[in-house]
């Protein structure tokens, strides 16, 4: 498939995160960090011919603070969109967890909500993710799940913890946070998978210096509580910066839940993240089929040659037949330029096959921050995969789009 431009512009854009509409799948809409105005912004990029052309808006700053990154995007039955990113002030204190909410395909979105408010230097809200309940099956169809890295004394003795909100109401607001991790573990950027039944299943990675492992804690209840930490494996964190880069290199989890009808893979939950344990960054996928009691023994997924650096995984599963579909960044083809790859599995992640999504190679050279993640989307009526990644192909940090088809 064609590789296309969505963002061109001389300033940077980076972190997209991509949602299509179910019902309708020639609305495509891709959230991003977006520096076209000089400070951060939520930039929203939005096709309605399946990705061939893209319109630009910018979503407004809520009051009291003067930037927005770390975007991550979500649809919700039947014609909406609901975004939520990390605000900051003036002395980027006060991280806040904020959301944005369109019922009308992404054409105007609501003013933003606060799901989680930061003070100064003793509380910061970030690296949030948002997921909407569409298991048609779910007693809780239509929820709305936010989890994010909530800092505490953030330049004392610093500490931080997985904090999770929901929503029942469409993003117009949100129940009080739950503590979900351990306040004596550091983690990064938690994940989210919903089951076919509704059950939630929230996962993060902890970090040096205590012990690195993947963890999870899950709901029965649509996220009203949670039960205890559940280690699925060790990890070994990736260096950051990435062997042989200057880019920030965060491992964290991505997850997601097959909520096809497919009899052989239905309930299944997945997880995949960047592991270190090779003496390279390779990607790892470990699976649930009890809905997050036990987890299989991870194994890697890329095929990569030996010493390749793969990183940054999205995944997500198909509505429809449970493919599951793994985007990631690697340096496999022409090291150390980056190319998109794609890892798909047919068969309840017992086998992939991996397929180049990037048309050429781009390079990232003397570039700090390329963002911490990458995204993709599933179009259940075709099959069809679509990623959306940060290239500078141009000669700066854009967001591109591409897919399997």
């Amino acid at each position: 498939m064609a590789n296309i431009p969505i963002s061109p512009s001389t300033s940077s854009q980076f972190e997209p995160s991509i949602a299509v509409n179910w019902l309708n799948p020639s609305v495509m809409v891709v959230a991003a960090t977006d520096f076209r105005t000089g400070s951060p912004n939520i930039g929203v990029y939005k096709s309605i011919d399946a990705g061939a052309t893209w319109s630009t808006m910018l979503l407004p700053l809520p009051p009291g603070f003067v930037g927005i990154e770390s975007p991550h995007i979500d649809y919700i039955f039947p014609n909406s969109f609901v975004v939520t990113g990390h605000a900051f002030d003036t002395n980027s204190l006060s991280g806040s967890v904020v959301t944005y909410t369109s019922n009308d395909n992404a054409t105007t979105f609501g003013p933003p909500v606060i799901v989680n408010r930061g003070f100064g230097q003793f509380v910061n809200d970030d690296q949030v993710v948002v997921v909407s309940d569409k298991a048609g099956s779910s007693p809780f169809f239509g929820s709305i799940y936010t989890a994010y890295t909530h800092d505490y004394n953030t330049q004392f003795i610093p500490g931080n913890t997985i904090f999770f909100n929901r929503s029942k109401d469409v993003g117009n607001t949100f129940f009080d946070p739950i503590l979900l991790s351990s306040v004596n573990e550091f983690e990064e950027f938690p994940g989210i998978a919903i089951t076919l039944n509704g059950i939630v299943i929230a996962g993060w990675i902890t970090q040096p210096p205590g012990t690195s492992e993947f963890n999870t804690s899950t709901s029965r209840d649509g996220g009203a509580t949670f039960g205890i930490e559940t280690m699925v494996t060790p990890v070994v964190v990736v260096p950051s910066p990435l062997p042989g880069y200057q880019f920030r290199c965060l491992t964290y989890p991505s997850m997601a839940g097959d909520i096809s009808n497919a009899p052989a893979t239905r309930g299944n939950v997945y997880s995949v993240w960047q592991d270190f344990r090779q003496g390279y960054s390779d990607i790892f996928l470990s699976i649930s089929t009890d809905f997050g009691v036990d987890w299989s023994t991870p194994k890697p997924i890329a095929s990569s040659p030996v010493g390749s650096q793969n990183f940054f995984p999205a995944i997500t599963v198909s509505p429809s037949d449970g493919a599951v579909f793994v985007s990631y960044y690697t340096n496999r083809v022409n090291p150390p330029a980056l190319d998109v790859f794609l890892a798909t599995s047919r068969d309840g992640g017992k086998t992939f096959t991996n397929t180049r999504i990037t048309t050429t190679s781009f390079s990232v050279a003397g570039l700090t921050v390329i963002g911490d993640y990458i995204g993709n989307a599933v179009v259940p009526q075709t099959d069809r995969l679509v990623c959306v990644w940060t290239d500078t192909r141009t000669g700066v940090e854009n967001i591109w789009f591409g897919g399997n088809q």
